[in-house]
Order: C-alpha cells, then structure tokens, then sequence
C-alpha cells in the first residue's frame, strides 16, 4: 500500500507541473497577443491570471512553514527569492524589503513578480535562482517545479515577457498577502475543431475530398461539411498556426536581444579587465623599474660605505705606525740626550777654545806666561817658618 500510494503521490506531482507549465504557457501567449503599445497593469485579467498561475509555480510543494522564516511567521516563495537571488547584480530584494505598506513575505513575493516585471529581469531572476540548487533543495520538496526540467522551460517561456511594458503601483488590497491567489481556467477551456488534431497531409486530403468515405474511415468522428465551412476551418487553422508561429518569433527576437545584450555586457567586462590587466602590466614594469634604481642606488651606497670604511682603517692604520715611529724617536732623542749629558762634550771644549781671542798681541801673551809663573811660585805667606 506505501508503495502504490507513493507512485500515486508521484503520478499526481507529475500532472501538477505539467499542468500548471501548459497553463502558463497560455498565460504568457495570452499576454503577448493582448499586449498593445499600452503598458500592463493591475486592471488587466490575463496578468492577475499570469500572478496567480506563477505564484502557483513557485509555491508547487514548497515546504512548510516556519516561525523563523519572516516577521509574519509564514513561510513563502519569497524567502527562497530573497536568498537564492541575492547574488543577482543591481537587484530589487533591499528595494522591496524596505516598502513600508508591505509587511507579509507573501505581499513581499507579489511585489517582486511585479517589480521584476518592470525591470524586464523576470527570467533572469528565477534562472539565478534555480543555480543555487543547494538554496533550492532546502526550499522545496522533491517532485517540486524548480526541482525538474520544467523549471528550465518556464524560465525560457518568461524570457518572451522582456518584450512587454508593465506598469504597477505596489499598494493596495492586492498585495496585502491575505487574499490567496486563484487560477482562472475558463479563458484556456476552449473546444477545439475536428481538424485540429490532423497532420498537415490528411489536411491536404480533407480539403481535396472533404466527404470522401477514405477520410471518413480514417476518422469516424469527422463530421460531414461543405467546402464552404472546411475552408473556413482551413484558414482558422492557419490564423492559429501564424499567431503560434509570430509568438514563437517574437519569443526569439526577445532571446536573441537577451543574447546580445548578455554578449554586449561580457565584450565591455573584457574591455574592462583588459584595459586593467594593461594598466596593471605598465604600473608592474614602472614598480621594477623603480625597484632595480633603488638596488642600484642602495650597492652605490654600500660600496661608497665599504670604501670609506676602507679609507679610515688605513688612514688609522697610518698614523698608528707615525705614531710609534714618532714614540721611538722622543725615546732615542732622550737617550742620546742623556748620554750627552754624562759624557764630557769636545763640541764644548772646542767651542771654549775657538772663544779665545785669535789675534793676541806677544805682550799680552807674555803678561799671561808672567801670571801663570807667578802663581806657580810659593806664597812667603804660606812658607814654614
């Protein structure tokens, strides 16, 4: 019974997400075709139609509540929203979180449908946002929209809502968050012709025979009509087919502006870094530059240092060695002084003989002889008696 009641479970999840990605699917289509040169607002039934069924989308088997999830103590999309999109550039999140008239976090996740929609950035908020998978996982249950692939299609089918003006005003009683959002299926239960389901061949062949008993065979449930009618089914079917078609090209031309612009922005970052990387390459070879004139300048120094060092130990040395010689010559000069002193000069001798008169007259030389005999001679004074 657990078995056949989870693959139940499984089942019903499965016809959930795709009923509510073909849904949404019209819903867009619709908006595309009644869009004018008029900008969207609240009054229009096709965008609160679009709201609801997104809303929807996001809210598919998202868990449950938690008191610490916001200040109204409920839990919605828009606390995975504010997370996961966070990393989005020039976002709405602080925007919206600073609306005073919007309290509740489901009020909260209204306003950012509608503002993301002004902005043109719907799909790329919800693309960011299915690439936090981690963020994802934590939101929601398995078997939910933004964990399959169709959360990959619903965010393409968004892509097309860029080529739309939107203009809203964020207050009122439809964003008080109270009031749950409700689809309304009516404008897609729509009856489809009996030529609807053919192939373009059997289309070919019903308009040449259209009550021909092959076409009946093949088709029982065909009913009998003129050529009148089957022409006037043909071109319905062909109306169809271009309006199919123009949405598809528009959704294109929209990717395809996306594109560029996504292109246009990764060419200006390139730019960007380039222009840096050059900026940072001429500032890296001015800093070497400058650096080895530094070294050059700093060995100047050290070498100029080092031979000045040089210069002053032998300028040192040098005088050390004049001042010993000189120390051995004060001590020379005192022992050769001292020993002159001791030993009688013959400078002297010499000096007392040169002082002596040269030109001395024979008297004066006799008169000295007369003095030295006279000297010579015994004193009467001094005779024994």
């Amino acid at each position: 019974m657990g078995l056949t009641s989870k693959k139940s479970s499984s089942r019903n999840s499965g016809v959930e997400r795709k009923n509510l990605i073909t849904v949404c699917r019209f819903s867009v289509k619709t908006l595309l075709e009644k869009y004018t040169a008029e900008p969207i607002d609240d009054s229009s039934e096709e965008f609160i139609n679009f709201a609801a069924i997104l809303e929807h989308i996001l809210s598919h088997r998202f868990k449950g509540p938690g008191g610490w999830f916001g200040s109204d103590g409920q839990r919605s999309f828009w606390d995975y929203i504010r997370l996961a999109c966070s990393k989005v550039h020039n976002n709405c999140i602080s925007s919206i979180e600073s609306i005073e008239n919007i309290s509740t976090s489901r009020a909260k996740g209204r306003a950012w449908i509608r503002v993301a929609l002004m902005e043109k950035r719907l799909s790329e908020y919800v693309a960011t946002a299915l690439r936090d998978t981690r963020t994802t996982r934590r939101f929601y249950d398995d078997g939910a929209i933004m964990l399959r692939e169709e959360a990959t299609v619903l965010t393409g089918m968004l892509i097309g809502l860029s080529a739309i003006d939107f203009s809203f005003c964020l207050k009122g009683e439809v964003l008080d968050g109270k009031t749950p959002a409700v689809i309304d299926y009516t404008p897609y239960l729509k009856f489809t012709q009996s030529y609807d389901y053919l192939s373009d061949e059997e289309d070919r062949r019903s308009v040449d025979s259209s009550a021909s008993d092959e076409s009946v065979a093949e088709h029982p449930y065909i009913p009998l009509v003129t050529d009148e009618e089957t022409w006037s089914n043909k071109c319905r079917k062909m109306e169809q087919r271009f309006k199919i078609v123009y949405a598809q090209k528009g959704y294109l031309e929209e990717l395809v502006r996306l594109r560029e612009s996504q292109l246009k922005n990764v060419e200006t970052e390139n730019k960007r870094l380039d222009a840096k990387l050059e900026e940072l390459q001429v500032q890296s070879q001015q800093e070497k530059k400058e650096l080895e004139a530094i070294i050059l300048e700093l060995q100047a120094q050290l070498y100029a240092l080092r031979s000045f060092h040089s210069l002053d130990l032998s300028v040192d040395m040098s005088l050390n060695s004049d001042s010993q010689k000189e120390d051995g010559n004060q001590n020379g000069d005192t022992a050769w002084s001292a020993a002159k002193d001791n030993t009688p000069s013959m400078l002297g001798l010499c000096g007392s003989l040169a002082s002596l008169p040269s030109c001395k007259s024979l008297a004066s030389l006799k008169s000295s002889e007369y003095l030295v005999n006279i000297s010579t001679e015994p004193s009467p004074a001094l005779s024994p008696s």
